[in-house]
């Protein structure tokens, strides 16, 4: 059962003038996480604004022991709730439901992990990443930002053993362009690595990553940015539209069927 707790903030770390890393005390959420899965946040103490809204889990902190701690979120302020999150406090209540959803699945033996993150779809990956590494599952991140300032945590990515592919819409790191380049030179190069795709960022990358894994026959995951207005499956604003084997559209429930879906049926259209 998720757990819905007042988290105190540890510290929070600015990134940019736009990104920051909130770190906060939820030993029971911390403990219970598992890589992909996402909490329901709410700055606010009052009714401004009203709902909570969706992060993904982005680190587990641990104490010296290793017991499970707190959380850390990855946000971006571009709204009222994320701009309420970048200037909390050491001290600040936040309150915080979870774990919630479906977490990353793990590739079968021999694979490799080809993860694919576009802006603040990063936070899917940390604890993914961690978890590969101590199976010894290898991987490659395949990161796409704006411009090279907006790549964050990748000394955390090479200490795990993670290869990196960077792109930058500016050219100010990695190549100039969009990250479904390298990541369609080297699907197509990987004959008999059997890579597995795993995918978080705006839709549109989503979807073009999914239609390379197919036009590869590469398995393809993706973990779905919706709009979620409970996180539990009672408002239906986080629906999908998947396709069965029979061409039929049905709308699935993103916070209860994924985050973390099969891309294999979603109308990305």
């Amino acid at each position: 059962m998720p757990a819905d707790v007042s988290a105190a903030v540890i510290t929070n770390t600015p990134l940019s003038s736009e990104y920051n890393v909130v770190a906060l005390a939820a030993p029971d959420i911390a403990a219970a996480a598992e890589p992909g899965q996402f909490v329901m946040v709410k700055a606010a103490s009052g009714h401004d604004p009203l709902l909570r809204r969706p992060f993904s889990v982005f680190e587990v902190l641990r104490d010296r022991d290793g017991h499970a701690t707190g959380i850390t979120l990855l946000n971006k302020a571009i709204g009222p709730s994320t701009r309420l999150l970048s200037a909390a406090r050491p001290g600040d209540r936040i309150a915080c439901l979870g774990p919630l959803g479906h977490a990353w699945g793990s590739p079968a033996p021999g694979s490799t992990a080809y993860m694919v993150a576009g802006g603040v779809g990063l936070a899917a990956f940390a604890m993914l990443a961690e978890t590969l590494a101590a199976a010894r599952v290898p991987q490659v991140l395949f990161y796409g930002a704006r411009t090279g300032a907006e790549l964050f945590y990748l000394d955390y990515f090479r200490a795990l053993g993670v290869e990196l592919e960077l792109t930058t819409e500016d050219g100010t790191a990695g190549e100039c362009g969009r990250i479904t380049a390298p990541l369609d030179r080297r699907l197509a190069a990987a004959s008999g690595a059997s890579p597995v795709v795993y995918a978080c960022g705006p839709e549109g990358m989503m979807a073009a990553t999914s239609r390379l894994a197919r036009q590869h026959q590469a398995p393809c995951f993706v973990s779905l940015e919706r709009i979620m207005g409970c996180g539990l499956g009672g408002c239906y604003s986080c629906v999908v539209p998947v396709r069965d084997n029979d061409g039929r559209v049905h709308h699935m429930r993103s916070c209860l069927a994924g985050p973390v879906m099969s891309a294999e049926g979603i109308v990305w259209d």
